[in-house]
């Protein structure tokens, strides 16, 4: 299984090489990540494995950068051609299922997905 770690931080210089270093101290490592800021935080999301989950959150603590939330999410590779994003995102629509994050992964076309509806996300995209 992998998980999103969302994680908020100042919006200043070094507080992502910081997490970064905290992560990589612990021996997490992160398999993809999108970071946005705005209005003072920065808002970053972590894609991890499960296995590696409880180690991410201690050493986030330990060094006072909670983990606002963790949540299991689905990891599908891409085509890398045009309209393959299309297409995955309009097979969850017409199954009504509303994707509330996404983005890419590290080492390869992959794409992240956040659903309260894993489950029926899962069998969309299997099949």
């Amino acid at each position: 299984m992998a998980y999103d770690v969302t994680v908020i931080l100042d919006d200043r210089p070094g507080e992502l090489a910081r997490l970064g270093e905290v992560a990589g101290a612990a021996g997490v490592n992160l398999d993809g990540f999108a970071a946005f800021t705005g209005e003072g935080r920065g808002v970053v999301h972590i894609l991890v494995d499960d296995d590696r989950l409880e180690a991410l959150r201690d050493a986030l603590d330990q060094a006072a950068m909670g983990v606002v939330e963790a949540r299991e999410v689905f990891v599908v590779s891409v085509a890398d051609e045009p309209g393959a994003l299309g297409e995955l995102a309009r097979r969850l629509a017409d199954a009504n299922v509303n994707i509330d994050l996404a983005y890419t992964t590290f080492g390869g076309v992959r794409v992240v997905f956040a659903t309260d509806d894993l489950q029926s996300a899962r069998a969309v995209l299997a099949g």
